[in-house]
């Protein structure tokens, strides 16, 4: 049974959190701002505030109370920010709670210019070139550069062996500014997410740039060390992918809140992501859902298994409506 639509009678503000500006988070917030004001008292009114770095920064606003609201991606790395492990070493959140999770199949690939005749990472580490890989930042705030070197070390690819090759990260924050340097030839490799994003499609299409499947072993490493997950990209995916290959998993949108939020307000805002969802699904249902950045139909019971602890009016919801 679908819980009846809440509302509440005072007057709330609060402050979320998207991206940098234009992309899928800010998409969200937008529509969930929306949604909540129509519900929420007449003086009603969120703030949207946009990140400039990694993506890290947002959850230790909204630890120390800036924020009453963020978003975050990978959900797979967001374990380790209540225990302050990973990328989280030293800064404990243990107060952070999920609302819900918004579906989208994401995935960390390296890829080659076919000039250097490389397929593998096997053929990689043999030929051992002298490459300039575009990559996100690995400054402690980025969660594509950190999960990025993860996975270049779990293949034995650490920077202080790509070093000895001759080999230089050029780094960016986000990903589309690191798949136009692939794209203009401004470096030979890129280990990247956002595999959907048409930036990929066109760094593929101008250079014929060669995805190298995920090697088993390096997969098991990253799952048993970091809890990361494994994914694959289907034969055809690009116009140079003949086979389907594994790769790491760099999936899902968490909406993220902390413990304190008043019960009203989280319920609120649960009952709008999931009851109102179709608004969400609508911006892109334009796109085939493999290749959108959020996959729909987008389902409750899948919106409530989440990698950290549900806030407790969030749980409720979610009880009530029969998806938990």
């Amino acid at each position: 049974m679908t819980p009846s639509a809440p509302t509440i009678s005072r007057s709330v503000t609060l402050n979320f959190n998207g991206d940098w500006g234009y992309a899928n988070f800010h998409r969200i917030c937008a529509w969930l701002t929306q949604e909540f004001c129509d519900r929420a008292g007449p003086r009603s009114r969120t703030a949207i505030w946009s990140l400039r770095g990694g993506g890290s920064e947002p959850l230790y606003l909204l630890n120390d109370g800036e924020l009453d609201l963020c978003i975050a991606t990978p959900t797979m790395m967001l374990p380790d920010a209540l225990a302050g492990k990973g990328m989280f070493a030293g800064t404990p959140m243990p107060e952070l709670r999920a609302l819900a999770t918004i579906p989208q199949n994401d995935r960390m690939v390296f890829a080659i210019d076919p000039k250097f005749g490389i397929s593998t990472f096997e053929e990689l580490r043999a030929k051992k070139p002298a490459l300039r890989i575009a990559a996100s930042i690995d400054d402690g705030s980025n969660f594509i550069g950190y999960a990025s070197r993860r996975m270049m070390e779990a293949h034995g690819l650490d920077e202080a062996t790509l070093l000895s090759w001759g080999c230089e990260y050029v780094v960016d924050n986000r990903p589309d500014d690191s798949l136009a340097r692939m794209r203009d030839g401004e470096v030979d490799a890129i280990v990247q997410e956002a595999i959907m994003m048409p930036w990929w499609r066109a760094v593929i299409d101008t250079r014929n740039a060669i995805p190298l499947p995920a090697e088993s072993a390096a997969l098991c490493t990253l799952e048993k060390d970091y809890g990361y997950r494994r994914n694959s990209l289907p034969a055809g995916f690009f116009s140079t992918l003949k086979d389907e290959i594994p790769t790491l998993d760099f999936s899902d949108f968490a909406i993220l809140v902390r413990s304190d939020l008043p019960d009203d307000i989280a319920y609120l805002l649960t009952w709008c992501l999931v009851e109102t969802r179709g608004a969400l699904e609508a911006q892109y249902r334009h796109v085939p859902s493999d290749r959108s950045p959020v996959n729909y139909p987008i389902e409750p019971k899948k919106m409530a298994m989440t990698s950290i602890p549900l806030h407790p009016a969030a749980k409720r919801f979610y009880e009530e409506g029969g998806y938990l």
